[in-house]
């Protein structure tokens, strides 16, 4: 079982929500980003999201474009998101790690040695943004392969036969993206997530995460009462700005976040 499947049957059994922090890799260093990502699982986070950098990010809003301009000045890679997530799983085996990004370095690096470096590494999961499932049919195999899930995203224009394309390709989970825009944007209208998300599981039986403007405990909690996972990016990532090259300010300050949702969602 992979440990997405894992981590996802195990919170469904405890009657629990997973939170997914994204962070940018490398954002201010991979010191850094190594020791975060393991403040976020001792915080109460159950899966990581790990950002690749992309000079043009289509679907981030100008907080994570910004996180992305800043590690690219430092000339961070493809391959050096997956060596954090290696140094990562030196002492933590079980947390599982989805990269999000987009398809351009994946392509210079080659479909199939992404596969292997990535799944060497550990890697679970991969949110590729900008490959429709039209396209996907040899990237998403050799992924799956080696053990790592596609993951597709859906958004609040996705009609039937598009959720029907989605279930034909995705695995671990899907995610929702819960509002029209690119992510920090505003405005989340919960009662038409909840719709959708009923359209969607009548159509994919793999858990749904919900993301893109959650940006607080409180809305995080209710989320969390109808999606399988809650995703927050942005309103970590300001946080990661504000402390810029204060490492230890900066794993406070992000942790101080995820710990409140955790709670607010466990109550």
């Amino acid at each position: 079982m992979s440990r997405l499947n894992a981590t996802f049957e195990h919170l469904k059994a405890q009657n629990k929500t997973a939170l997914v922090p994204y962070i940018m890799c490398g954002d201010p260093d991979f010191d850094t980003t190594v020791r975060l990502m393991h403040a976020l699982v001792n915080s109460g986070c159950n899966i990581i999201e790990l950002g690749v950098p992309f000079s043009d990010p289509m679907a981030d809003g100008p907080v994570i474009q910004a996180a992305a301009e800043r590690v690219l000045l430092n000339h961070v890679s493809l391959s050096d998101v997956i060596d954090v997530v290696a140094r990562f799983r030196e002492t933590d085996t079980e947390t599982a790690v989805i990269l999000m990004g987009y398809l351009n370095p994946i392509e210079v690096m080659g479909y199939q040695v992404f596969a292997e470096k990535a799944s060497a590494a550990g890697v679970d999961g991969a949110l590729t943004v900008d490959i429709p499932p039209e396209e996907a049919a040899e990237y998403t195999q050799l992924l799956k392969a080696k053990g790592i899930d596609p993951i597709y995203l859906l958004a609040p224009t996705s009609d039937d036969a598009r959720i029907a394309s989605i279930a034909n390709v995705a695995a671990g989970f899907v995610y929702y993206v819960s509002l029209k825009g690119v992510t920090g944007a505003a405005s989340l209208d919960i009662d038409s997530v909840v719709e959708k998300l009923q359209q969607i599981r009548r159509q994919i039986s793999l858990p749904v995460g919900v993301g893109f403007g959650i940006s607080d405990a409180e809305t995080a909690a209710k989320l969390s009462k109808v999606a399988d996972a809650i995703v927050v990016g942005s309103a970590i990532v300001k946080r990661m700005a504000e402390y810029g090259h204060q490492p230890d300010q900066l794993i406070q300050s992000v942790t101080e976040l995820t710990a409140s949702m955790r709670k607010a969602m466990d109550q």
